[in-house]
């Protein structure tokens, strides 16, 4: 007799249901017979309907964190390329010759690769305190929003 270890079962069904749902989604009472009949109680199911929902919102949240950061370096990259492009510019029109204009660009440059490199980085433990820090300023932002429509409403 072949025996499978937790994660076999896991990946083996995991595959199974693949291949059921792509014929469509799976419906509530589909989910709860699938459950039934891998001997999973309704509150267990109900616990990891929960969990799922739970890591599901923070998946959102930081794939939004991650494009809010995209943007900011595009904008960030923008200002590099404008400000240094006008600066190469004037040092050649007045000087000519003279590099003075490079040392701001390779400078600057240097901060923003490791800018993009901050910002591309999505993982580690410097990731999750961004992403901590901007979670709580936006749960802050909508909490203010909510108190001043209130207020506002209430007059």
């Amino acid at each position: 007799m072949e025996a499978y270890s937790p994660e076999d079962v896991q990946q083996i069904l995991q595959i199974a249901i693949a291949r059921q749902a792509e014929s469509g989604d799976l419906s509530r009472s589909q989910l709860l017979e699938i459950a039934d009949e891998m001997g999973i109680s309704r509150d267990e199911l109900q616990q990891a309907e929960q969990e799922w929902v739970a890591y599901r919102g923070i998946d959102q949240e930081k794939r939004a964190f991650n494009t809010y950061r995209r943007h900011r370096f595009q904008q960030q990259a923008a200002r590099f390329a404008i400000v240094n492009g006008f600066l190469i510019v004037l040092n050649v029109v007045t000087y000519g010759g003279s590099i003075w204009a490079h040392y701001i660009l390779l400078i600057w440059g240097l901060f923003l690769a490791l800018n993009a490199w901050k910002t591309f980085q999505t993982q580690g433990e410097g990731y999750e305190r961004a992403f901590d820090r901007w979670r709580r300023k936006q749960q802050l932002k909508r909490s203010v929003n909510a108190l001043l429509n209130r207020w506002v409403g209430a007059r």
